[in-house]
C-alpha cells in the first residue's frame, strides 16, 4: 500500500474512471483498521491482542445485478475490478435503480475530545481491565464468575465511485463490557454493564461505579422473589426504551426488510398511525458524538437525521441508494458495512424516541399493580414480536414503587406496544453500549436513546 494516501486516491480514481463505461455503477472502498482486543474471564486471559488490517472491496452494478470482490493487495486491484464487473454482468438482467446523490470530494475525521486509544500502551489497557475484573471478583463471596471485555478500533476509509465521489473518512470506536454471576445453591443471577465511546479513552477509565453496579445487581437478585407472570401496566427506563426502539421498531424501519417483503411493506405503509400523538421517533448519523455518528455512509451518502414516526404516524424509513431508488424515496445515508469483507446494507445509526412532557413521577400515578423495569440483560426479536429481559425490576403498587423482583421479561407485538404507550417521560438518556447485528455483520456500533415510557397491557414473564 502506498505510504501517501494521495497516491492511493489517485489510483482508485483512475481505476473507476477507466472501468466505469462497462457497468452502470462502480465503487471501490479501501479500509485501514487497527485495534485492540482484551478478554478476561475469571483468572484467565482469553484474548490479548493488537492488530492491523488493510484491505478493500470493489462493488459493480450492471442491469440491477451486483458483483463484489474483496482484496488485500493493491497490486491485484485491477484484477479484482475485473472480477466484480464480470460477476455483475453475468447476474444483471433488469434495471439499475440507484437514488441519485451529489458527487462529493471530502476529507473528514470524527473529532476526539480526549486521548486516542492508539496512544495508550497495551499494558495500560490490560491493567485497566485487571482493575475492573478485580472489582467484580472481590465484590462478594457469592460472585462465582466475572468477565471483562475491552475493544478499540480505528478505521480510515476511502470511497471512490464512478460518479465522481472521492471521500476519506476516519474515526475511533471503543467499548467495554462487564458481567458478574452470583450463585446461592441452585440459584444463579447475572448482572451486566456495557458502555462505549467515539470521543476519548478517558470515557472508559472511571467506570468503577458501573462495574460494581453490575455485581450488586447479581448479588441482590439472589434473594429476590420471582415476579408473578401476567399482563401489567409497565414503566420502563430510558435504557430499555432505547433497546426497544432499536430492536423492536428500528429493524422494521430498514427499507431492505420492507421492499423484500410485500406484507411488511404494506404494514409499514406511510401515513399509518402506530402510536399516540406525542410519539416521535428518529434515526440519524448526523447528531455529533454518538457511536452511530459519521459524516458519510459506506456509499458516500451524507449523514442525515430521518424522522420515522411523527406525531404517532409513520413518515419515514431508512435507506441505501438502492432501496431508496426502488421505493421512490430519498436516500438517508444508512448504508453501512462492518468492514471490507461485507457489502454495505441498510443499518440503523443512532435511533431514539424524543423526550416527552410527562414528569417521570407522574408515569406511576394510578397504577394499582404494575412493574417498573430498568436496564437490560438480553433480548430477541422475531419480526413484529419481541422479548426483553430487564436488568432490574420492582413492583408498582398504588402508584408507588414496592418490592424488587427478578426474572422479569417483557414480551409483545411492537405495533400493539407502540399503540399502548400511555405516557412519555420528560427525561432522556443516550445509551452508547450498542453493537448491532444483521446479515452476519455483528457488532456494528450504534447509539440508542429515549425517555421513560408507560405502556399498558404488557406481557410480563415470571412464575405463574
Amino acid at each position: 500500500m502506498p505510504t501517501v494516501f494521495a497516491d492511493v486516491k489517485n489510483l482508485l480514481s483512475e481505476l473507476v474512471t477507466n472501468y466505469r463505461s462497462r457497468v452502470d455503477y462502480l465503487a471501490i472502498r479501501l479500509e485501514k483498521s487497527e485495534g485492540t482486543s482484551i478478554m478476561l474471564r475469571g483468572e484467565k486471559v482469553e484474548t490479548l491482542s493488537e492488530g492491523l488490517s488493510i484491505g478493500g472491496q470493489v462493488r459493480a452494478c450492471y442491469k440491477g445485478g451486483w458483483g463484489i470482490s474483496s482484496f488485500n493487495e493493491l497490486s491485484t486491484l485491477s484484477e479484482r475490478v475485473e472480477e466484480a464487473i464480470t460477476a455483475a454482468r453475468i447476474v444483471g438482467d433488469e434495471e439499475t435503480i440507484l437514488a441519485p446523490i451529489k458527487p462529493l470530494q471530502d476529507v473528514c475525521q470524527l473529532p476526539l475530545t480526549g486521548t486516542d486509544p492508539r496512544q495508550v500502551p497495551l499494558a495500560q489497557k490490560k491493567a485497566l481491565c485487571d482493575r475492573y475484573n478485580q472489582l467484580l471478583k472481590d465484590f462478594a463471596p457469592c460472585i462465582t464468575t466475572s468477565s471483562v471485555r475491552y475493544g478499540d478500533a480505528t478505521q480510515c476509509v476511502i470511497i471512490a465511485t464512478s460518479e465522481g465521489t472521492l471521500i476519506e473518512q476516519s474515526w475511533v470506536d471503543m467499548e467495554m463490557r462487564f458481567a458478574a454471576t452470583a450463585r446461592n445453591g441452585e440459584i444463579m443471577q447475572t448482572g451486566r454493564e456495557t458502555t462505549g465511546s467515539r470521543k476519548a479513552y478517558e470515557d472508559l477509565t472511571e467506570l468503577d461505579k458501573q462495574v460494581c453496579g453490575a455485581a450488586q445487581r447479581a448479588v441482590d437478585a439472589l434473594s429476590l422473589p420471582v415476579v408473578k407472570g401476567g399482563i401489567y401496566t409497565v414503566v420502563i427506563d430510558p435504557i430499555l426504551t432505547g433497546l426497544f426502539v432499536h430492536e423492536a421498531f428500528g429493524h422494521l424501519s430498514e427499507a431492505d426488510m420492507a421492499y423484500e417483503n410485500p406484507d411488511l411493506l404494506e404494514t409499514m405503509s406511510m401515513g399509518r398511525r402506530f402510536g399516540p400523538k406525542e410519539l416521535q421517533i428518529f434515526d440519524g448519523a448526523a447528531p455529533v458524538g454518538h457511536r452511530g455518528s459519521y459524516f458519510y455512509d459506506d456509499e458516500g451518502t451524507p449523514a442525515t437525521t430521518t424522522q420515522l414516526i411523527k406525531d404517532g404516524v409513520l413518515v419515514g424509513r431508512l435507506h441505501s441508494r438502492e432501496t431508496a431508488g426502488k421505493l421512490g424515496e430519498e436516500p438517508t445515508g444508512n448504508a453501512r458495512c462492518l468492514s471490507y469483507h461485507y457489502p454495505p446494507i441498510v443499518r440503523m445509526t443512532n435511533t431514539w424516541i424524543e423526550r416527552g412532557t410527562t414528569p417521570v413521577a407522574d408515569l406511576f400515578k394510578d397504577i394499582k399493580e404494575g412493574v417498573y423495569a430498568r436496564n437490560w440483560l438480553g433480548g430477541m426479536t422475531n419480526g413484529e414480536m419481541f422479548t426483553f429481559s430487564a436488568g432490574e425490576a420492582w413492583m408498582i403498587r398504588d402508584g408507588k414503587l414496592a418490592e424488587p423482583v427478578r426474572d422479569v421479561t417483557l414480551s409483545g407485538n411492537v405495533f400493539k406496544t407502540l399503540a399502548d404507550i400511555e405516557g412519555i417521560g420528560d427525561d432522556f438518556y443516550w445509551d452508547e453500549s450498542g453493537g448491532c447485528g444483521k446479515a452476519g455483520q455483528s457488532g456494528l456500533p450504534v447509539g440508542c436513546g429515549g425517555p421513560s415510557l408507560r405502556i399498558k397491557d404488557v406481557v410480563v414473564g415470571g412464575e405463574t
